[in-house]
């Protein structure tokens, strides 16, 4: 049994919304096959963009990048790409993975895109709950 599995049925989908970070799965075809729905996403998404190549999804000025990415984790010779950019002022982190099997077979591409504005600002150590 695998750990997901293990989760109640109708917790998986929730859970991957409640993360700080917006992520989309892309197929070995370039297929956009999930993507999270969380409340306030940057990047927002319809579902129309279910079974759409994800080339068709990105700016046309950044295409070459997401051809080079997964050309890259497909052949093997990439594992992960990140990136960050500034936008409504917010400082983005866009990070791709390449997704594979225990045998390691390209299975897709996870995007994760988070808001690191605040992360940026830490600073020291917080070890207690503090609640103020």
């Amino acid at each position: 049994m695998s750990v997901i599995e293990s989760l109640p049925e109708g917790v998986l989908e929730p859970m991957l919304d409640a993360m700080p970070i917006e992520i989309s799965f892309v197929d070995t075809e370039d297929r956009v096959r999930y993507y999270s729905k969380g409340d306030k996403r940057i990047f927002p998404r319809s579902p129309a963009v279910i079974g759409m190549r994800v080339q068709d999804c990105h700016p046309k000025k950044s295409v070459d990048k997401v051809i080079e990415i997964l050309d890259g984790f497909r052949a093997g010779t990439m594992d992960h790409a990140r990136f960050w950019i500034e936008m409504r002022g917010m400082k983005i982190l866009i990070q791709y993975f390449a997704v594979r099997d225990k045998d390691g077979k390209y299975l897709g591409c996870l995007e994760a895109s988070q808001d690191i504005t605040e992360i940026q600002k830490l600073e020291g150590e917080k070890r207690l709950l503090n609640l103020e």
